[in-house]
């Protein structure tokens, strides 16, 4: 299945038209139909650290239930509290919708602030320099706030106040 839009948070996301793989398993039960599976795919972003792009694998699992349409479950609007009218997925006819139980599952397996790799150093405060690529002697000199200027002077001269 091709991915639709808003599939996607503020650093990942599964791109629209991208390939989404289901495994699905539809069972019948007294309610209705339970739809079980995972979906498959492969996420893009940027590393939260050193904004370098990167892809993962990413595989998001999701059960719901599908309840079969009856006239209880329609009755007068001010009946229905809006909460679970909200949480229930009907059948319409002889389908049902995946995409916003999918939708959810995918949303909810993606990073909330992905990682090109554990160690990522990030970026140079100073600079904006990739701390991976600058090396270790990467350095501004001894930035220090001019404000704090005074307290250096006390920690250089003990005794001398």
């Amino acid at each position: 299945m091709p991915a639709p839009a808003g599939f996607a948070t503020a650093m990942a996301g599964v791109p629209e038209g991208a390939d989404i793989e289901l495994d699905l398993r539809l069972e019948a039960v007294m309610e209705g139909v339970l739809a079980t599976g995972t979906a498959t795919a492969d996420s893009v972003g940027e590393c939260a650290r050193c904004l370098d792009p990167i892809t993962e694998p990413l595989e998001a699992g999701f059960q719901e239930l599908f309840r079969y349409p009856s006239d209880d479950d329609f009755r007068a609007a001010d009946d229905v509290d809006a909460e679970d009218e909200d949480e229930d997925y009907y059948l319409e006819g002889d389908s049902l919708d995946l995409e916003p139980v999918v939708r959810d599952a995918v949303v909810l397996a993606l990073p909330l602030s992905p990682l090109c790799r554990d160690d990522c150093p990030g970026l140079c405060v100073e600079c904006g320099v990739k701390l991976a690529e600058a090396g270790p002697e990467h350095g501004h000199g001894d930035s220090v706030d001019p404000r704090w200027e005074a307290l250096r002077d006390l920690g250089e001269e003990p005794g001398d106040r």
